[in-house]
């Protein structure tokens, strides 16, 4: 709708976690690179914790396509957490492409532990990654520890990878879960962005929508309204998205050449956010 009228290729704001679109910020950069280095030398255990909106999903798709691109690499992804022990184990097994109904535990651990051998006698990795971590209860975070037991003398055969929001690090600093804790490789946080960093994503996201051949550049959005994005979004990336998306349609549907604060204060409004205080969540 408002892409041709502003000489767009493809929508820049879109919610959907597209790795096409994914933008280098310092933190992200950080946190993907502690994500690849610990699979692809078999850390083990790395942690990524970041508030709602922050970017962790998309990271994740970047980390899936880097890992699509190896051959060696097999990987589960399991991004519904809210799941009993023995649940979590089936979902892990059918999701490795290995037969898990009607099995009992045993039986199926048997078979992981052959499938993980067998794998880590040919040199290749295997991965599992689990999103929305932070809702796993403390009996599945067991389990998933005890996965971590099927290692070798020389090498761990299960890269777990464990991404989700600031209080799966408040379960993992309980007393009851410091084992798991104490595996852990890697972590890293990610975090609001900064108002220069929102500026920047505003413009790169721009020009992966094709703004920059078209000679609109950030003209799109006037440096105030760009200002009005940060103090609305608090700089969390999936609310500047919403913003931006919804500030296109308004300046397309009023036929303005650029989006103003104006518009930026009418959506904030719309999306009852508040431009002091502490940040909503968006679900």
């Amino acid at each position: 709708m408002y892409r041709a009228y502003f000489h767009l290729t493809r929508n820049p704001f879109d919610l959907t976690p597209d790795p096409n679109c994914f933008v280098p910020t310092p933190k992200h950069n950080e946190a993907l690179a502690a994500l690849y280095y610990g699979v692809r030398r078999h850390k083990g255990f790395v942690v990524v914790t970041g508030e709602v909106g922050t970017g962790k999903t998309l990271l994740l798709r970047c980390l899936l396509r880097l890992l699509e691109n190896s051959k060696d690499i097999a990987y589960a992804y399991l991004f519904n957490s809210r799941l009993l022990p023995n649940e979590f184990l089936q979902y892990v097994l059918s999701d490795f492409g290995l037969p898990a109904s009607g099995k009992n535990k045993c039986d199926m651990l048997l078979d992981f532990s052959k499938f993980l051998l067998s794998r880590g006698s040919q040199h290749m990795t295997t991965v599992l990654i689990i999103d929305e971590a932070h809702d796993l209860s403390a009996d599945t975070l067991e389990e998933v520890r005890l996965l971590s037991n099927l290692e070798t003398t020389n090498d761990k055969l299960l890269q777990i990878v464990l991404v989700g929001q600031p209080e799966l690090d408040k379960k993992l600093d309980s007393n009851e879960l410091r084992q798991l804790k104490q595996r852990i490789a890697l972590r890293a946080q990610l975090g609001a962005l900064t108002q220069d960093q929102t500026r920047e994503y505003i413009e790169q996201r721009l020009r992966i929508a094709g703004a920059e051949q078209n000679g609109n550049g950030s003209s799109i959005f006037l440096p105030e309204a760009v200002a009005a994005i940060y103090e609305y979004s608090h700089g969390f990336p999936r609310l500047i998205n919403t913003l931006c998306e919804n500030a296109l349609i308004s300046a397309y549907a009023r036929q303005s050449l650029s989006v103003t604060p104006r518009i930026v204060e009418d959506i904030a409004n719309e999306f009852r956010l508040e431009a002091a205080g502490q940040p909503k969540e968006l679900v």
